[in-house]
């Protein structure tokens, strides 16, 4: 009788022992987060327009191609067309032709070239249509945080390819990209190391809202 009381208390107090050591429902799901690695990239990426002088990888470069052709996209047409530009020719001459059409910009000693003085460049287009913006945002999306993951900084620039498609000298440039005749540049993103490490800027938490 002693020995089965005696197994009924060990019972018992290991019983409170799993308990009381157990976390709490919340915070389980505290450290979920503060683990979960994608959440960490998503909260840590930020927009990088400054960038060490050192070249990415084709390599890392190709990862992050295939890391954006894997975004959804609507009844999986995957209608975007991606280009990747490292050639310093490329990037100093398109650089040349902004300079010399935005003379001021060169009066910046910290102007490198038209694309936060990156030293790659992915390109990004879409339908001439409008359709599919969306999809490319998705795969934009995917590249970013890719990066992100990787120590790469980014930024999607909308301002330069708005140049590309509207200065007559740029025209060469754009062909270069060699796009279906029904697609136009929609965007680009600078690929980089960074040389800077930004703080995060305010985000309005009221824009989000469950709704009862």
């Amino acid at each position: 009788m002693k020995r089965k009381n005696l197994v009924g208390l060990m019972s018992l107090a290991m019983a409170v022992a799993v308990v009381s050591c157990s976390p709490t429902p919340q915070s389980n799901e505290a450290a979920a987060n503060e683990e979960n690695l994608v959440v960490k990239t998503i909260m840590e990426r930020r927009s990088i327009r400054k960038y060490q002088d050192k070249p990415v990888s084709r390599d890392t470069l190709q990862l992050l191609l295939e890391c954006g052709i894997n975004a959804p996209s609507a009844m999986n047409r995957q209608q975007w067309q991606v280009r990747v530009v490292d050639d310093a020719e490329y990037i100093n001459g398109i650089t040349a032709v902004y300079l010399e059409a935005n003379p001021k910009a060169g009066e910046d000693p910290n102007f490198k070239n038209l694309y936060r003085n990156a030293p790659a460049v992915i390109f990004v287009a879409s339908p001439k249509s409008g359709e599919a913006q969306f999809d490319c945002g998705l795969l934009s999306e995917n590249i970013m945080l890719a990066a992100q993951s990787m120590g790469l900084g980014t930024c999607c620039l909308g301002s330069p390819v708005r140049f590309m498609k509207e200065n007559k000298e740029a025209a060469p440039y754009v062909e270069k990209l060699q796009l279906p005749d029904d697609y136009e540049l929609l965007y680009a993103i600078a690929v980089g190391y960074p040389d800077e490490s930004p703080a995060a800027k305010p985000r309005d938490m009221g824009k989000a809202k469950f709704i009862d």
